[in-house]
């Protein structure tokens, strides 16, 4: 199940999920740049290392671009291939506006960050003698997700069910069975040895984004909105011509024609 657009309009233009995702994009368009070993290098020196990060190990000073504490936030814009970037950059595409919209720019961008290094911390300590660096922006995408389930659990979001379903459901169906995969997952291999996945890190996230909405939303910003704006099928006239075409829910709330939200 993938999710490809909410129904959901906001009304601040989310420049913070907008950078963040640039900022993503650009270092992995730097990172393809670098040979092999200068991208392990890169890699480990940035990345959040657990056995580093609790202080059990120690990076060599030739590695050591940046203070250790500093790692949980560097790791966030690095990404261990394209399809780790496209999926990172998706979810933050399709939620990330809505939850900036609901705190305002700069306690989402605090927000952001918290739940990232949080969550980095959390993967130390489910394994503090590991020595692989712990790279992506998933533990903050995380917390998104778990600020935008209690925000706005209602909502409908249009989701690919493989290659033959896509259909809208609510936000608390796509998130939950997001969070039972990734329980599962979490529980069937702890460590992330088999996946290479910091299931932990995930699950850590998504807690404190539900943890630290109520406190970072902006004053009179509703928790658990009701609001449904899913589309519908319609039938809607065709703009200068008698015939009629049938409404799908891949054309925005305004109609087809109309300027409706990414």
């Amino acid at each position: 199940m993938l999710p490809l657009r909410d129904d959901n309009p906001t009304s601040l233009t989310p420049v913070v999920t907008w950078t963040l995702i640039g900022l993503c994009v650009a270092v992995f368009l730097y990172q393809l740049g670098l040979g092999f070993m200068e991208e392990r290098r890169f890699m480990v020196a940035l990345g959040a290392i657990p056995a580093v990060l609790l202080g059990v190990e120690s990076l060599p000073r030739e590695l050591a671009m940046v203070p250790a504490l500093v790692t949980p936030v560097t790791s966030m814009f690095l990404h261990g291939g394209l399809l780790h970037l496209a999926g990172n950059m998706l979810y933050l595409w399709i939620f990330g506006n809505n939850v900036e919209d609901a705190m305002g720019h700069w306690r989402f961008l605090a927000f952001y960050l918290i739940c990232g290094v949080t969550a980095a911390y959390l993967h130390a300590l489910s394994e503090p003698g590991s020595v692989i660096p712990m790279v992506g922006a998933s533990g903050a995408i995380s917390g998104v997700l778990g600020a935008y389930l209690i925000l706005f659990p209602w909502t409908r979001v249009f989701v690919w069910f493989g290659f033959i379903f896509v259909f809208w459901v609510p936000a608390i169906f796509v998130l939950g069975v997001w969070f039972v995969g990734q329980a599962l997952s979490a529980f069937g291999d702890p460590s992330g040895a088999q996946s290479g996945i910091a299931w932990w890190a995930h699950l850590g996230g998504f807690a404190v984004g539900m943890a630290l909405t109520p406190f970072l939303r902006r004053p009179g910003f509703p928790l658990f909105s009701r609001k449904k704006t899913a589309a519908r099928l319609t039938v809607i006239p065709r703009t200068g011509h008698g015939s009629t075409r049938r409404r799908g829910p891949w054309d925005p709330p305004d109609g087809p024609w109309g300027a409706g939200r990414p």
